[in-house]
């Protein structure tokens, strides 16, 4: 098995790109937010267009929600080029994951998606190759099928039977199936946490029975450490992050507020296990969205990991309530989003 960690989004569209570049029979590409933005830089509208042309078989399939602002005129030139562009469109459910299979042999899965704005963030994706690469591919043909894809090729993966021990497992978490292994995952995991927990998170409104589980753990003695970024990409969100801080900071877990946006999700228990994906520790990711994680115990990966959390930390301040007090107007929007959403 090989991998190779990506910290930023700009590390991985390089990374992305000369795997497109060098794709010979297809490319698929599942998007929770694709633009057509970043042209300038890392043109992939561009070079799909290019390799669908050249007769590499080239489907797109992203979430109409996120990928609101991606201009008509654009996606309709994918399309003249030869290439099977699909918006999955649900009213409240979103398809949140984001993976790039080339050729059927190197994946990309984590955080990041393809839009300017992100250009500068710190985020994890993994580029992996191996026999994970085939558990990637019947995934993405389970959300070509929801998206209404039709090509018998593609959907024929979802039949493929996948043996032998990896050294990287897909975790996945489709509601629309009942299916919710990522959950099953945190609280197996952080159950069994014996030393420490480490968790990075842009965006932390955590369920309730996420919560009580991190309670347990520092109960139990074992670390308990949150890195999240002290500006999100959303006022409201930053309001909310706060809220969920001052009351776990009062229990004993420890946040590490980072200067620059961190988009990452990364789940480390105990130095000797990880997961790395799309999901957020939020209510909409552990219950409506579509998400993909790869859990893995690479011991290099996990060093790797280990001094990239330093890194992190070292550049990081730690939260501490009394310097952050709350606005009259904070309480008010609080109030606000509790009624709109009381299982907040």
């Amino acid at each position: 098995m090989k991998y190779r960690l990506h910290t930023t989004s700009l590390k991985a569209w390089d990374a992305m790109l000369r795997a497109i570049d060098g794709a010979q029979k297809s490319i698929y590409l599942e998007m929770y937010i694709f633009l057509d933005d970043t042209k300038k830089s890392h043109n992939f509208i561009g070079k799909l267009r290019a390799k669908a042309r050249s007769g590499v078989r080239v489907v797109i399939v992203a979430d109409a929600y996120g990928s609101k602002l991606l201009k008509e005129e654009i996606a309709s030139t994918l399309v003249q080029s030869g290439i099977e562009f699909i918006f999955f469109s649900h009213w409240l459910r979103h398809i949140h994951r984001k993976i790039l299979i080339v050729d059927e042999k190197i994946a990309f899965i984590g955080g990041v998606n393809i839009g300017r704005r992100f250009r500068h963030w710190q985020d994890l994706q993994l580029e992996l190759r191996g026999r994970v690469v085939k558990s990637l591919l019947k995934s993405f043909a389970y959300t070509y099928a929801m998206a209404g894809g039709k090509n018998p090729k593609i959907l024929a993966y979802r039949e493929r039977k996948l043996v032998g021990k990896l050294r990287f497992w897909l975790l996945e978490h489709w509601p629309t199936k009942n299916i919710h292994t990522l959950k099953n995952h945190y609280v197996e995991k952080i159950s069994g946490a014996k030393k420490s927990i480490q968790i990075a998170t842009p965006y932390f409104t955590p369920p309730r029975w996420l919560i009580s589980l991190l309670d347990n753990a520092v109960r139990r003695g074992v670390a308990v450490e949150i890195l999240i970024p002290k500006k999100g990409d959303h006022a409201f969100v930053n309001l909310l992050n706060y809220r969920y801080m001052y009351d776990l900071y009062a229990l004993g877990v420890k946040f590490y507020l980072s200067k620059t946006m961190n988009h990452s999700k990364l789940l480390v228990i105990d130095g000797e296990e990880g997961l790395i994906g799309s999901q957020n520790m939020d209510l909409v990711s552990f219950g409506l969205n579509s998400e993909v994680g790869v859990f893995f115990r690479e011991k290099n990966l996990l060093r790797e990991l280990e001094q990239v959390i330093a890194t992190w930390k070292k550049h990081s301040t730690k939260f501490e309530p009394k310097r952050y007090k709350m606005k009259i107007s904070d309480y008010f929007t609080l109030a606000l989003l509790k009624v709109f959403r009381p299982i907040l």
